[in-house]
């Protein structure tokens, strides 16, 4: 149950981006059961409805809705976004959750390298597409699961489709331009009402990087320090529901503290560049 501490969210909309298994379904459970009615969204039919069925059956009464789009099709995206606007014109809370890893290059249908576009940009679209209703809503949020990860990466603004340098890369560069949209997003959100923040969910044992992407030695060597999905989704719930919005207001929270960020994302020409590129690649105004 949840935490009578925990201010309630009854009457408000979330919405939880790859939420049919790990920290993203725990995160959709955790705002159930605060009382918000969560949009889970997924690429899998099957899998959508087992996660609904799941988060109803941990939280009787829950209200759960569900939206398929797969973030390798900027198309899927934006028709997404066009369902939910249309029922929906009032977002309290959007989790930006939805991400993988990549062990060979693969481009998208938008000719994007997929850890780039189903991290970032499919994000940065969706984020961009579903502002008007997060700032009809205000005070709202915006929280996007970015990780540790990017302190290895660098933005290579002549190569994010990977195709000069290591693909290995890939999945850092996409969590520091995770950070860097965040910061961006909260200048220009500000005075809005609408808080953008970015959060490390811990190093979570789940099966998201165990598919492929790490040996089962290596996997098996680290399990014992990793955490469990149900803690992984606790900076996410935080971000999404502290009261002191002002505190963490375009910041990167680890363990739910505000954290020294890596890299490009400390460079304000960085940051700006990279919006102006993610607009440019998904067709918005920057």
């Amino acid at each position: 149950m949840a935490n009578p501490l925990t201010p309630t969210l009854s009457g408000k909309l979330a919405i939880v981006t790859g939420a049919t298994a790990g920290v993203g379904r725990y995160t959709a459970l955790g705002l159930a059961r605060r009382g918000a009615s969560v949009i889970v969204t997924g690429r899998d039919p099957k899998r959508l409805a087992d996660a609904k069925a799941w988060i109803e059956a941990e939280q009787p009464g829950a209200a759960i809705m569900t939206e398929q789009a797969d973030f390798a099709s900027l198309r899927q995206v934006r028709a997404m976004a066009g369902r939910i606007l249309s029922d929906h014109p009032a977002i309290s809370i959007l989790v930006n959750n939805a991400g993988l890893i990549m062990t060979h290059r693969v481009t998208t249908e938008d000719g994007f390298e997929t850890t780039w576009q189903v991290n970032h940009l499919a994000p940065f679209l969706l984020t961009n597409l579903l502002l008007p209703a997060l700032k009809a809503n205000a005070p709202s949020r915006i929280v996007t699961v970015a990780s540790e990860a990017a302190r290895s990466g660098r933005i290579h603004f002549d190569d994010v489709n990977r195709e000069r340098h290591i693909l290995g890369l890939a999945y850092p560069q996409s969590k520091l331009a995770n950070i860097m949209f965040t910061f961006a997003l909260a200048r220009r959100l500000a005075g809005s009402g609408v808080t953008a923040v970015a959060v490390h969910p811990g190093f979570v044992a789940s099966n998201f990087g165990r598919k492929g992407a790490i040996s089962a030695a290596i996997w098996a060597l680290v399990r014992p320090f990793q955490i469990s999905e149900q803690r992984g989704a606790e900076n996410s719930l935080f971000a999404a529901t502290t009261p002191d919005a002002a505190a963490i207001s375009g910041r990167y929270l680890v363990a739910t503290k505000p954290a020294k960020s890596p890299g490009q994302s400390n460079d304000a020409d960085a940051v700006e560049r990279l919006w102006r590129l993610s607009a440019d690649m998904v067709g918005i105004a920057a």
